[in-house]
């Protein structure tokens, strides 16, 4: 006996044996079981979504001699037994007329068709007319169809399929029932996949029919097809590496490599990566594609967990790999992706793009890149000898030994020790005033030592009131300013430090923040383990956020009075009507001015 590809073998041939259309299937159904029955259907949808098997399995519900219900005794499980059953799968029921659409468009072949219309069936209940790519009617052949599609006969059906509705005329699309399919999901092909290769005994890999289910970009006839394909070439087994090779498309393994390397900021990784991708020559183009779409599913993973697809397979791995990013660094990823893709056309080559893009990505991320460990060279005698003692002997100059820096000299952001021992009577603005000594300068060091000086600045129990004024020297930014600026402190035991933040935010509360949070407070002298909990903020609190806002209101009215009061600006207003644009009222402009 012939072979009989998987595409054919496998077609549904009733209702409950289709996969993936299950909004069309229950209309059908109903109708049917119901008796409401409309003289014209038309599906639409890509190829190889089940369109003309639909079509027949309809001929056959309506045909069935063994399983009639009703009046009309037309039903919704065919028997698949009965002659008419048998003879529509096997293609030879005359009832069933099936016209290619696109090898017959001119008018005279459709006034041959609907010649016959009027003639009741020979062998079943209905005569079925199921025109395939129907779209591909000329309009003079639509003309003379659209009378006998409005108002057929009774025992007459049309069933019309399409993969392009728009070019069908909006008279006929109103005579017909329209059925929109959809293309088939991955998980769902590969579901389907795995059901046929296990009843017909075949050895896969659940990898490979990823590949398989990507490839065939929605259509389920297409991913029989190709495991038809890929059968023969892995002798009788799917396996990952024979459908890479088969497809010569790139393993989404190297992807998740490339942005694991981007998780862990390691620029060597990436090169290597991309080197051992080179070996493969790849289309570098389309890795970059592949790395920004998995940035995407990233972000997706991130904000709505649930709503992350599993296309190739990787859901629970793109899950754990999201914890890693934080969400500014994946949007900018993302950002710097795009704009990569648009500059490969001028680069010297693609591969160079790509590590470009690859490296661009961890520059400008908002934390920097950790830089390697610097080994100090020795310096060198005369006789090229080894001499660690050159530097602090007389004659060596001040490029090769500067002075060393004050170790008890105050960080930028810490205010001057006599400042730092009460932490709740700094000022807020107290670290912005300080100008350490810069090293290498000429001004002489003359601050004296103090030995009793106490340790950097550790407060015993913070306030919310010592929150707000010291918020702007934790020095944080990006989105981890936005989350601290939106918290209000709501306990310290002197070992923790609980912050509140609004449950509208929480989309902003991950675990990276509350470190670097935790870590600018250690900097400045607050020395505590961080919590950070969801709920409802007090309403006769401010949090550092609302202060700024509030200050910065007071600011601008205080300008907007200022001017409006100024001698000049009221002349500009009585001699040419002049009127101030209050929104556009900066104070540092009242404060130059005055």
């Amino acid at each position: 006996m012939s072979y009989q590809v998987l595409a054919r073998k496998w077609r549904p041939r009733t209702f409950h044996e289709l996969v993936g259309q299950a909004h069309v299937q229950r209309a059908l159904v109903n109708a049917l079981d119901q008796g409401r029955l409309h003289h014209a259907y038309l599906f639409t949808g890509t190829r190889g979504v089940g369109k003309t098997t639909l079509a027949r399995i309809l001929a056959k519900c309506l045909n069935c001699t063994a399983n009639g219900q009703g009046d009309e005794g037309v039903t919704s499980t065919p028997c698949g037994e009965c002659d008419s059953c048998r003879s529509i799968d096997e293609g030879r029921f005359v009832d069933l007329i099936e016209v290619d659409a696109a090898s017959r468009t001119k008018v005279e072949d459709t006034r041959e068709l609907l010649d016959n219309v009027q003639y009741a069936p020979t062998q079943g209940r209905y005569k079925v007319y199921l025109i395939d790519e129907v779209h591909m009617l000329s309009t003079s052949s639509f003309n003379a169809l659209l009378k006998t599609l409005e108002e057929p006969p009774p025992h007459v059906k049309f069933l019309l399929a399409t993969t392009d509705p728009q070019k069908l005329p909006p008279t006929v699309l109103s005579r017909c029932l329209q059925f929109t399919l959809k293309q088939m999901l991955p998980e769902r092909i590969v579901e389907h996949l795995a059901k046929v290769l296990e009843a017909e005994s075949v050895p896969f890999e659940e990898s490979a029919l990823w590949l398989l289910g990507k490839a065939a970009e929605g259509s389920m006839r297409d991913a029989m097809s190709l495991a038809d394909q890929a059968i023969a070439f892995g002798q009788g087994e799917v396996r990952h590496a024979d459908v890479a090779a088969m497809l010569g498309t790139l393993d989404h393994r190297h992807v998740l490599a490339l942005v694991e390397a981007l998780a862990e900021v390691n620029a060597a990784r990436l090169l290597s990566e991309v080197a051992a991708l080179g070996e493969q020559a790849p289309d570098f183009a389309a890795v970059l594609d592949d790395v920004t779409a998995v940035l995407h599913r990233l972000a997706i993973a991130q904000m709505v967990p649930e709503a992350l697809d599993n296309g190739h397979g990787d859901r629970e791995t793109l899950l754990a790999l999201a914890a890693r990013f934080t969400a500014e660094d994946i949007q900018l990823y993302y950002q710097i992706g795009i704009h990569g893709r648009g500059d490969m056309d001028n680069a010297p080559d693609l591969r160079t793009a790509l590590e470009m893009t690859l490296l661009r990505m961890l520059a400008f991320r908002p934390q920097g890149v950790p830089k390697p460990a610097q080994t100090p060279l020795p310096l060198r005698g005369d006789d090229g000898s080894s001499s660690p003692s050159s530097a602090s002997s007389p004659g060596a100059s001040p490029e090769t030994s500067p002075p060393p820096a004050p170790s008890d000299a105050p960080l930028p952001w810490e205010a001057p020790r006599d400042e730092r021992d009460d932490g709740v009577q700094d000022s807020p603005h107290r670290a912005a005033d300080i100008s350490p000594e810069i090293p290498g300068s000429t001004q002489a060091i003359t601050t004296p030592p103090q030995a009793e000086s106490p340790p950097v600045s550790r407060v015993s129990s913070l306030t919310h009131e010592v929150w707000l004024q010291r918020f702007e020297s934790l020095g944080l930014g990006g989105l981890t300013r936005n989350l601290a600026a939106n918290c209000v402190l709501e306990a310290d035991d002197g070992d923790a430090l609980t912050l509140r933040l609004d449950p509208t935010l929480s989309a902003m509360n991950a675990q990276v923040h509350l470190e670097r949070i935790q870590q600018a407070l250690a900097d400045v002298g607050i020395t505590r383990r961080l919590n950070i909990e969801e709920g409802v903020l007090p309403e006769d609190i401010e949090t550092p956020r609302q202060q700024a806002e509030r200050l910065a209101a007071a600011r601008h009215a205080e300008a907007v009075e200022a001017l409006a009061s100024d001698p000049h600006v009221r002349q500009l207003k009585e001699t040419f009507g002049a009127r101030l644009i209050e929104a556009t009222v900066k104070s540092g402009e009242v404060e130059a001015h005055g």
